[in-house]
């Protein structure tokens, strides 16, 4: 008896958990302004893949990291992904993906990218920003991710949210095998980031 107890109320509390979750990353797609201008902003879609292997290729001088087949898992309903985008006038203009660990309680942005002629307009941080707040949420402990080594552009704007490098990853980058510096937010310790702009 007192074992089916227990298994019942491991149950209601996995089923609990995953519905929370499930709620959390729940986003009504709606118009958000950033820095004056208006965007739509949405959950990424299966539908949406050629658009965003497109900006990758914009982004990276005609090669695009992730192929249609690296984003299509990536992209189905899942509870260990979260993708969002950006839309203006119906184009695809932006995009952030990242991979959900609950039991490490870190949430990893595995992908960003900005057509070139919209960056420099707060999108990317404005996503990233987003990612932040469901992290936060989801009651994570970090927010990890990779970026070039020569990204020092990048580099600055994960600082100014309060990521810090924490390693260096060797040769991480296919085709060219740049390195990857390896950099984490410390959720714990975000209120007592300056300027966290109460994400």
């Amino acid at each position: 008896m007192l074992k089916k107890l227990i298994n019942w109320y491991q149950k209601k509390l996995v089923n609990t958990a995953h519905l929370m979750k499930k709620e959390h990353l729940n986003i009504k797609n709606h118009i958000v302004k950033i820095n004056g201008d208006k965007f739509y902003l949405a959950k990424a879609m299966v539908t949406d893949i050629p658009e965003m292997v497109d900006i990758e290729r914009d982004v990276y001088d005609g090669k695009a990291p992730w192929t249609d087949e690296a984003f299509l898992p990536e992209l189905k309903p899942r509870l260990d992904r979260f993708y969002l985008l950006l839309r203006q006038e119906d184009e695809l203009v932006a995009f952030i993906g990242s991979s959900l660990n609950d039991k490490q309680g870190d949430c990893h942005i595995s992908n960003v990218a900005v057509k070139p002629e919209y960056q420099e307009r707060g999108l990317g941080y404005f996503l990233i920003a987003k990612i932040i707040k469901k992290a936060r949420q989801l009651n994570y402990k970090t927010v990890s991710l990779e970026v070039r080594i020569s990204n020092v552009k990048a580099q600055r704007l994960y600082s100014d949210l309060g990521f810090k490098q924490v390693g260096v990853k060797k040769d991480y980058y296919d085709g060219d095998h740049e390195d990857a510096v390896d950099m984490v937010l410390d959720l714990s310790l975000y209120e007592t980031i300056p300027n966290n702009f109460g994400i």
